[in-house]
């Protein structure tokens, strides 16, 4: 018992900061969509300078990235592939 409630206490938090985390990542995206300044500030972190016809390229991929969870963007057959 002396070792057991150490590893279960561990699993938990593991489980419930996963949980957490899966939120907060969620809600920032929500917000990023619908705050243009938000998004132009984490494309400058990665090193990206969007123009205006960009950024609403980038809105409306997270749009509808959130309207259809679990599915991103895969290029399939059928599909147009850039740099073939």
């Amino acid at each position: 018992m002396n070792i057991a409630l150490p590893i279960i206490t561990l699993v938990v938090g593991l489980i419930g900061g996963f949980f957490i985390g899966v939120y907060y990542l969620r809600r920032q995206m929500t917000t990023m969509q619908n705050d243009p300044e938000m998004l132009q500030k984490v494309a400058k972190q990665m090193g990206y300078n969007l123009n205006g016809k960009q950024m609403q390229r980038a809105q409306q991929m997270l749009k509808n990235q959130n309207q259809k969870p679990g599915r991103g963007p895969v290029a399939g057959k059928g599909q147009n592939r850039r740099g073939r």
